[in-house]
């Protein structure tokens, strides 16, 4: 009996983890990004097609899969009660991940129970559970295929997986190269099924973007690749390679170039990785595989300096899984290195995550959000054209039709790009003259003809301050909201002919 209620624990823990990220629920801090794949999940509902603007095909969001599944849920619970249920859902499925994941490295349900647990209120996996990102999803899938496809041999699942994992990110293809190799060389020999799954996962997922949108990779992809690529000499690729590192390779981001909590910890995983891969034990066949995933995956989106964090969470994660295995089983004074390790890493972490999930979700729901919803209040026409950036928050609370800096959801922009980078937003305005201009700065300074033309044709409809969303009833989140202001500046324009 008492061993069928240790074995209960990890179950416990994940049902107490998810209960408790819940809280973070109350920050209305989600991800920009998030609405831009919720708006077209919502544009497939309305129209019948995968895109942003009306019927026009664009695969804005970077996720196939988690477009289909945010689609479901508007479906179901409705375009005004959909995110709740949603980001709840992603955490259970994160957590469930954990759970797995727990499965495949520790033995005692004791302990698994405690991983679940911290792991689970680590920043990233804070962030992965409530900025709704696709990677509660994506890190189940992973999870479920090195569980129920590798550990316990479901070949349907070394096939079937493969495929789900794809369509969520095509940069996934990282993680199951890295899977393959691992498998190859310890087992030496070729899992069939997942090869095919593989090959599937590939193909299909191409095959979908070609013959649906007419491209091989998403736009996503090419619109960030044409206007953020440069050429760099190689001096200056290390140098920037290592200005990232600080503050993406770890889990705590501090100005400057330099972390030295990020230095710290990655010689702790590495001294707790080479620790537990000389006790020759059954997991160290998956540690291998995410330990190596992690440092892979890390290095190659550094180097391309990919400055967005959420690239980022899982491989923080999985590196991180090594001290968690460590101190956990710790024959002598465990209870002393697990106190060590929360009061001065994780709880430390966790209230810095606190802070930053109050300060941003003040900078992007209650301030971000309201200018969509004094545009959705002032423009009843919603085939009116904005130009902006970035085009989550503003466009999905507006309901505007929607032109981006960066291309991602208008594609026209990108010939602008092509053929003058320099001057493309001002092309871009004379050329499809959209109704409404947000900018971060003021068009009119300078005495230019760009300014001239501003003058002209726009005019200033209203300004939207950070400092005005900065004061709270509750002098603790007031101190929080000015500790860590969060936002732009922006001037909205309107056309006056």
């Amino acid at each position: 009996m008492a061993e069928t209620e240790n074995s209960r624990f990890p179950i416990y823990a994940v049902i107490a983890t998810v209960a408790f990220k819940l809280l973070f629920l109350l920050t209305h801090y989600i991800q920009e990004d998030a609405f831009i794949t919720w708006r077209v999940a919502q544009n497939l509902l309305d129209y019948g097609v995968i895109g942003f603007n009306g019927d026009a095909k664009i695969s804005a969001s970077t996720t196939h899969f988690y477009v289909f599944v945010s689609y479901l849920f508007n479906l179901v619970f409705g375009k005004e009660n959909f995110i709740e249920p949603l980001l709840i859902f992603n955490s259970i499925l994160f957590t469930i991940g954990t759970l797995l994941l727990s499965h495949l490295v520790l033995k005692n349900p004791w302990h698994k129970a405690v991983f679940i647990f911290l792991i689970g209120i680590l920043p990233p996996a804070i962030k992965i559970s409530i900025l709704g990102m696709e990677y509660g999803i994506l890190f189940f899938l992973e999870m479920s295929l090195l569980y129920y496809g590798f550990h316990k041999g479901k070949k349907w699942m070394l096939t079937l997986l493969p495929v789900l994992i794809m369509f969520t990110r095509i940069d996934t293809v990282i993680f199951l190269g890295i899977v393959f190799l691992v498998d190859l060389c310890w087992n030496r020999k070729i899992r069939w099924n997942y090869i095919f799954g593989g090959i599937l996962g590939v193909l299909s997922t191409v095959a979908f973007n070609w013959f649906y949108f007419g491209e091989l990779v998403n736009n996503t992809i090419t619109a960030k690749k044409l206007l953020y690529s440069e050429n760099f000499t190689i001096q200056q690729h290390i140098g920037y390679f290592f200005k990232s590192f600080g503050n993406f390779w770890g889990m705590l981001k501090v100005p400057g170039d330099f972390n030295p909590m990020t230095v710290v910890i990655l010689i702790f995983e590495l001294l707790c990785f080479i620790y537990l891969i000389r006790q020759r034990e059954k997991r160290n066949y998956f540690l291998w595989m995410i330990f190596i995933f992690g440092w892979v995956k890390q290095i190659i989106f550094i180097s391309q300096k990919s400055l967005f964090d959420w690239y980022y969470w899982v491989p923080q994660l999985l590196l991180f899984v090594p001290i968690l295995i460590f101190v956990l089983e710790q024959k002598e004074k465990r209870n002393l290195w697990l106190s060590l390790l929360v009061v001065f890493y994780i709880f430390p972490m966790l209230v810095f995550q606190t802070v930053h999930c109050i300060a941003t979700g003040n900078g992007e729901w209650n301030y971000r959000r309201t200018i969509g919803t004094f545009l959705n209040q002032y423009e009843k026409d919603k085939n009116q054209w904005i130009l902006l950036e970035p085009a989550g928050y503003v466009p999905y609370f507006s309901g505007l039709k929607t032109i981006d800096e960066v291309g991602l959801v208008d594609k026209q922009i990108q010939s602008e790009i092509k053929k003058d980078k320099v001057n493309y937003w001002i092309n871009t305005v004379k050329t499809r003259k959209p109704k409404y201009l947000l900018s971060y700065q003021n068009l009119y300074d300078g005495n230019n003809t760009n300014s001239e033309y501003y003058k002209t044709h726009y005019k200033l409809l209203k300004e939207f301050r950070v400092k005005d969303h900065l004061r709270s009833d509750n002098k603790i989140l007031e101190k929080i909201y000015n500790l860590k202001p969060s936002g732009t500046d922006y001037n909205l324009y309107i056309r006056v002919d």
